[in-house]
């Protein structure tokens, strides 16, 4: 393993390019949303599962409104939603409801806004296409047609779809099982006393949250200190039972930085270290037989950054998502601004509407400590590195935070 500066899409791709994809379980439709579909899902009856009227009015046969308007039929019957309904007797019209089935013989629906009700009679004032306000039994989908796919990410929509097509279930990976172990000496929890020198543990639960949002049962493994021992201790135990073990600060070359050792000592292979991004070059990329490690530089920046463009994707992959990078988006950046000469680097920014165009406004503070710049951002903007500065109205992709 070399000490050079990995590209990032070199980086992301070997670590996504052999991802082991977890088993499969059924859950509830309830319980399905952002899980990843394990099969496909085929529909056991068709959708909409007969003929019914997508508007409140009257059916009809269109071929009994001949010749010259206005027609004026008797009004026969009427077909609710939830009932059979009753055949459509020659030159009649039969008043319907929205979801209601279309009674056999009928062709159209008027929609009641569209007529006069004269007595026991209606009177119409155009002649419907056939067809008009009909919604055809399999015009979705037919029986045993394929509704969704492996590898489709469960959304609202998708859900819908499933119950519609006859599901009460569907078949997904299970969730990776994802522990967070945070180093250092200088770290406390949150909220305790504030010893000289210490500072609240601040990426925990950060990380966490994204790992969340991509799908992962969280495990935050108490703070391990700066102490070789210790620290391979904690690591041997964050890693039992675990699919992706995550470390935080530790990963770099200072005198203190004990992380990659006890990652070695453990059994793990780190693949790669060191990726050209700023901030969170110092990103560790490592195998053991059962899991997948990601050791994390320890600033607030550089862990969520490289948490968000490598963690998530991984998770997702874990799960047999098909699309498990975020989709970027093309924006323009607002103002003239130096770029490294070297590494890609990832600004944290507000996403703002100028005219037609999307604008990312990088915040001022850029320094992978800043966990203000963290907080207002509505993502990152990717700028690539070069010579010059980077001129205002430059388009670079922009991934949200939300997408990730």
């Amino acid at each position: 393993m070399g000490t050079s500066l990995l590209p990032f899409d070199e980086a992301r791709a070997r670590l996504l390019a052999d991802v082991r994809v977890l088993a499969a379980e059924r859950v509830p439709l309830a319980e399905a949303a952002g899980r990843v579909l394990a099969t496909d899902v085929h529909a056991t009856e068709a959708v909409p599962p007969f003929d019914h009227s997508a508007m409140d009015g009257y059916a009809v046969r269109s071929a009994d409104l001949a010749g010259d308007g206005p027609w004026e039929l008797p009004l026969v019957g009427e077909s609710a939603a939830g009932r059979l309904a009753p055949p459509l007797a020659p030159r009649a019209t039969c008043r319907i409801l929205t979801g209601a089935p279309v009674p056999p013989g009928a062709d159209a629906v008027v929609m009641q806004e569209q007529v006069t009700r004269r007595g026991e009679a209606i009177v119409f004032g155009t002649r419907p296409r056939a067809g008009l306000n009909v919604r055809r039994q399999g015009e979705d989908l037919a029986r045993g047609a394929l509704a969704l796919v492996a590898g489709q990410r469960v959304s609202a929509g998708s859900i819908a779809l499933a119950a519609m097509a006859g599901h009460a279930e569907v078949v997904v990976a299970r969730r990776p099982v994802v522990t967070i172990l945070c180093t250092g000496d200088e770290l406390r929890a949150a909220g305790e006393e504030r010893p000289p020198g210490t500072i609240p543990e601040s990426n925990a639960a950060a990380i966490a949250a994204l790992a969340r949002q991509a799908g992962a049962i969280v495990r935050i493994a108490p703070i391990a200190r700066d102490e070789p021992g210790q620290t391979l201790q904690a690591i041997q135990g964050a890693l039992d039972g675990t699919d992706v073990l995550v470390t935080v600060g530790g990963v770099s070359v200072g005198d203190h930085d004990v992380v990659r050792p006890a990652l070695e000592k453990a059994g793990v292979t780190l693949e790669f270290w060191r990726v050209a991004i700023k901030p969170g070059k110092p990103l560790a990329v490592g195998t053991n037989a059962r899991a997948r490690i990601l050791g994390l530089p320890g600033n607030p920046a550089s862990a969520l950054v490289t948490f968000a463009l490598f963690g998530s994707p991984l998770l997702r992959a874990a799960q047999g998502d098909e699309r498990p990078l975020p989709s970027a988006l093309r924006v323009r950046v607002a103002g003239a601004r130096a770029r490294s000469t070297d590494r890609l680097e990832l600004l944290r920014a507000s996403l703002e509407r100028e005219g037609d165009d999307l604008v990312a406004r990088p915040h001022d503070n850029q320094s992978s400590g800043a966990a203000t710049s963290l907080a207002l951002s509505d993502g990152l903007a990717f700028v690539p590195p070069g010579p010059d500065p980077v001129e205002a109205g430059t388009r670079v992709d922009f991934v949200r935070w939300s997408d990730v």
